[in-house]
């Protein structure tokens, strides 16, 4: 069962997100701080995704009012994935952008990522991209 809640560690969240990210970081020369990461992601809505009561990824949102809903985050532990998490996860963004009254649900994600095809799935459409990345959208109804 996946459930959702406030994340209670953001170090841990920041160190998550390293580890899955590391060989995009490594192939675009992207820079790491984890300190820096944690102190920016204090800023944003931050909730563990918990699998069977345990943590196993994290999902970050912001919200503007011009922009909607923004997906900063979604991480999920390497062991877990392709259970359907990540769609779950993103379910739940949907319903947190929802609740803000907001109608949209904006991403961006490294071109050459695996979740790419899971976005697309779950609604997501290119709306622009450059050398790294697509900037993806998701109208809310």
């Amino acid at each position: 069962m996946i459930t959702f809640r406030p994340a209670k560690n953001l170090a841990s969240a920041a160190e998550l997100t390293l580890a899955n990210m590391r060989s995009y970081y490594e192939q675009y020369s992207v820079e790491w701080d984890s300190v820096q990461i944690e102190k920016m992601t204090r800023e944003l809505m931050n909730f563990d995704i918990l699998f069977e009561g345990e943590p196993v990824g994290v999902i970050r949102l912001s919200f503007d009012d011009d922009d909607g809903c923004h997906l900063r985050d979604l991480q999920v532990d390497g062991r877990y994935q392709g259970r359907g998490i990540g769609s779950q996860a993103l379910a739940q963004a949907e319903k947190l952008a929802r609740e803000e009254k907001v109608n949209t649900l904006r991403l961006k994600v490294f071109k050459n990522s695996p979740a790419v095809r899971l976005y697309q799935r779950t609604g997501f459409s290119v709306s622009s991209e450059d050398e790294r990345f697509y900037y993806m959208v998701c109208f809310i109804c």
